[in-house]
């Protein structure tokens, strides 16, 4: 089956069995359990399990993201494009880390698996709990989409949180507060440990303000 094929034929047959019951947190980190049930023959099933960490949604703007690394040239070129056009518009930015911790065979079928699975998690009440019933060889495409779908679900109210804290409101030189917030959040850790310089001074370099920061940058590096 060519690449394309099998992606499509893995988002078709990915089911989100349960949902976490609460939206990602607007100023903080949110962690989900997840377990992605996969069928590998008739009676037999795989089990992962692991964490999804959504870090705390930042405010960014197309020039923002076009300084930021990690993502292809293309992703990079469209950026650029949308920096031109309209480079102070803010918009949100999530960032997730998957940390997968086991994979289990277990000799049932899928359905019987996740029966015993949610009957185990409805009794330990946890509302950022997920099940989804995936395909074999593409199982990670099946947690990317759960991590699409809580995405969307989540940024109307995301939205809404920061909108209602004046979060995305610039100041002249092009910034959101929210952005404004979070240089000084890293200017707290590197002045408690200066090992957190070198995050700091790319967030300003992220934004292109190092040089409204320089004095107090240089600042922590001084003998006390």
């Amino acid at each position: 089956m060519e690449p394309d094929k099998k992606i499509r034929y893995a988002v078709e047959h990915t089911e989100l069995i349960r949902p976490p019951q609460q939206h990602l947190a607007t100023f903080g980190a949110t962690t989900l359990d997840y377990y992605v049930v996969t069928g590998l023959a008739e009676n037999l099933s795989v089990v992962r399990d692991g964490k999804v960490v959504a870090e705390k949604p930042r405010i960014v703007t197309p020039s923002y993201l076009a300084r930021l690394q990690g993502f292809s040239d293309e992703a990079k070129k469209y950026f650029a494009q949308a920096a031109r056009e309209h480079p102070d518009e803010p918009g949100i930015f999530y960032q997730y880390k998957n940390r997968p911790k086991e994979m289990n065979v277990v000799s049932e079928p899928p359905g019987q698996v996740i029966g015993k699975l949610n009957a185990r998690l409805e009794s330990e009440h946890n509302p950022l709990s997920t099940i989804i019933k995936g395909i074999e060889e593409l199982w990670d495409v099946s947690l990317l989409m759960f991590i699409y779908h809580l995405t969307r679900q989540s940024i109307n109210s995301n939205v809404s949180e920061f909108r209602s804290r004046g979060f995305f409101n610039m100041d002249t030189a092009g910034l959101p507060k929210e952005a404004r917030n979070h240089i000084e959040e890293l200017f707290d850790r590197a002045r408690k440990d200066v090992s957190r310089a070198p995050e700091l001074v790319a967030e300003l370099n992220r934004w292109n303000v190092f040089p409204d920061y320089q004095d107090r940058f240089f600042n922590l590096f001084k003998k006390r």
